[in-house]
């Protein structure tokens, strides 16, 4: 397992382990992931390890694809805004 870089390469800030969401699209469909990332306590910046990186090139290739390997939780809905007269 690759170690989380413990400085932020974008501001030099302090880099902590959280857990954080991730959210990963293809056109109009998204996936929602949790996974462990270094966070900058100073801008806030996101620092995934190669094998995090590796698995969200995954599943945006399986959305890109339409795999069926995710399975379907939920769903988005537009509303419709009423126009003005």
């Amino acid at each position: 397992m690759t170690k989380l870089l413990k400085k932020c390469p974008i501001c030099g800030g302090k880099v902590e382990e959280k857990k954080t969401d991730k959210i990963i699209n293809a056109g109009r469909d998204f996936v929602i992931l949790e996974v462990n990332a270094g966070v900058c306590e100073d801008c806030n910046e996101k620092i995934y390890t190669k094998e995090t990186h590796e698995q969200i090139q995954k599943i945006r290739e399986e959305l890109n694809n339409k795999i069926p390997a995710l399975k379907q939780i939920g769903h988005i809905y537009a509303y419709p805004v009423a126009e003005s007269v």
